[in-house]
């Protein structure tokens, strides 16, 4: 049968819910990976399609079996593509190389065989021929969970009702990239960035180390438009990214006049940033900063800056740098 095309509901930035409404919210892991919605027409086939509504299911051949999952019973389904590490968390560097194989179909085969990726499920929004768009969430993750979607590249996992801290908690213990809280009584909002679900990001933070910047544009002009920062190892000071974000028109204004008396032809890190137009300066001064999670290479993932650290010397900063292959 034809299915309808569906835009993935959205969640918005927040906190967790108020403890007297706890029990009105399902809460669920936030899975750092590619948004799918999976389409199954009941005939053995399987169409995956991206939040922009592109076709990638060609990146991704060890879902194909799915197609089968459910017989001739028709599906939209509203999930998360996975690649893991070996300690079994999402790991959206190793995702990456898989993310851009749709006209690649051979190497995604190869990829496939050897490091499968895993599509998470977590709704249900079209099913046997009806919309379940209106329908409430609880009603629809009861229907979902009654298709019993386990395999050998796919799962369900469970959500809980009530205990939003303790399950915050939990996702920070294990590493995890946060939470996604979904009021119970919601309706599924197609391409709807909705309050009725709320996500929340685990953010670390991390002391560093200014090397460089790069130079703003337009109204920026004359500011720091980025720093370059580090981390000291044992061979010096490791660049661990470029931050943009995070300052008042103030600071940003304040960073301009350190950044000029720091000024210096040498490139302080260990290796180059590849950025034509990169500043450099003498490394002593410490920032602080907020990340999601490191690349494999140690680079952070979305810094943002949060404030100059002058109450820590450059040999007090950076103690937290894991250690890392060059």
């Amino acid at each position: 049968m034809t299915l309808p095309l569906i835009a993935p509901m959205l969640a918005t930035p927040g906190r967790l819910p108020p403890v007297a409404q706890d029990t009105r919210w399902a809460y669920e892991t936030k899975q750092d990976g590619q948004r799918a919605v999976v389409y199954l027409a009941g005939g053995g086939s399987v169409v995956l399609r991206a939040r922009s509504g592109e076709d990638i299911t060609a990146a991704y051949p060890e879902l194909l079996p799915l197609g089968d999952a459910l017989g001739g019973t028709p599906a939209v389904l509203d999930g998360e593509i996975l690649a893991l590490d070996e300690q079994g968390r999402a790991d959206f560097q190793l995702l990456q190389s898989r993310m851009g194989l749709v006209q690649a179909p051979g190497r995604a085969a190869r990829l496939a065989a050897t490091a499968p990726v895993h599509l998470v499920l977590f709704d249900v929004l079209h099913l046997g021929g009806r919309s379940l768009l209106r329908s409430p969430y609880l009603r629809r993750r009861s229907r979902l969970e009654e298709l019993a979607l386990a395999g050998p590249c796919w799962s369900t996992p469970g959500a809980l009702v009530g205990h939003g801290r303790e399950a915050l908690e939990a996702t920070r213990a294990h590493g995890l990239e946060g939470l996604v809280c979904k009021r119970l009584d919601s309706a599924y909002e197609p391409g709807v960035r909705s309050r009725a679900w709320i996500k929340i990001r685990n953010m670390r933070v991390a002391d560093v180390l200014v090397g460089g910047w790069l130079p703003g544009k337009g109204r920026l002009t004359g500011l720091p438009g980025a720093l370059l920062v580090g981390q000291r190892s044992g061979t010096g000071l490791r660049y661990v990214g470029g931050v943009g974000t995070g300052w008042s028109e103030a600071e940003r204004t304040e960073l301009a006049a350190l950044l000029r008396a720091a000024a210096t032809d040498a490139c302080p890190f260990d290796s180059v940033p590849r950025s034509a137009d990169a500043r450099w300066v003498v490394p002593r001064l410490v920032g602080e900063v907020r990340y999601s999670t490191r690349t494999r290479a140690g680079l952070l993932r979305q810094p943002s800056w949060l404030r100059l650290r002058p109450d820590l010397t450059p040999e007090e900063s950076a103690a937290d740098l894991p250690d890392i292959s060059p």
